[in-house]
């Protein structure tokens, strides 16, 4: 299950996302439900999700207001779940970028296909620098150079990073100053879950700051936080 697709069901109804967070899982997918666009925003910070399946009639930011706000972030996939009949809906769905569109009441086998097949047609379109491809990420004394994967101190020598490496830093500078779980460095940079024993995203934060701290004794750039993780305590800056 740890290389499993992770899916993100965002719906109001309570029945309707257990029941998909079950037969999801079940059928060899991890699956985490949202009940509504804000506690979606809150999981897709803190978590590595291949594929969103949003429903447009909710409270609150509806689903085509989602639909539209992510389509200009990046390339998540995304299937919309409309009511039977609302061909408007799903039209608009399409056009704001949905990759399809499933009519409720739905079979769940059905989902799990359409799913399939949208995974498919996306696997390796999306590059893993984002919106930030092209750019130079500045922090503390260093630059990272993201198309290079290098990074850069103020005297211009340069440190090759591993994959690995530039995918964990990666996620830590998209989010600074926030403090992140194991589990959480873990799935947003492998796409995998953490046994109860693993310790690679501590072995990984080891290397890393080998790289970019001043002082490995004395961290100041990923700082331990006790009981929560790890946190990036600098701020950073983006430069074209």
């Amino acid at each position: 299950m740890q290389n499993a697709p992770h899916i993100l069901i965002v719906d109001d109804h309570e029945q309707i996302r257990r029941s998909v967070t079950r037969y999801l899982t079940k059928n060899g997918m991890r699956a985490t439900a949202a009940k509504d666009a804000e506690e979606m925003d809150t999981k897709l910070a803190l978590g590595n999700y291949d594929l969103l399946v949003l429903d447009v009639m909710m409270p609150g930011e509806d689903g085509l207001s989602v639909c539209q706000r992510l389509s200009d972030k990046g390339r998540l996939p995304i299937i919309m779940l409309t009511a039977l009949g609302d061909d408007e809906d799903r039209i608009t769905g399409l056009d704001t970028g949905a990759d399809d569109y499933l009519p409720k009441p739905f079979n769940p086998r059905e989902l799990l296909s359409r799913i399939k097949a949208v995974l498919r047609r996306s696997e390796n379109q999306e590059v893993f620098t984002g919106n930030l491809s092209g750019r130079k990420v500045h922090f503390a004394h260093l630059t990272l150079e993201v198309d290079r994967q290098v990074l850069v101190d103020k005297t211009g020598h340069e440190t090759a990073l591993t994959v690995a490496d530039f995918k964990l830093l990666m996620v830590l500078l998209e989010r600074p100053r926030m403090v992140l779980s194991r589990d959480q460095l873990l799935d947003l940079s492998q796409g995998i879950s953490a046994g109860p024993l693993d310790r690679k995203i501590d072995n990984q934060i080891s290397r890393l700051r080998r790289k970019l701290e001043p002082d490995i004794l004395r961290p100041s750039i990923i700082k331990t936080i006790r009981g929560g993780g790890y946190c990036l305590s600098v701020d950073v800056e983006v430069s074209g």
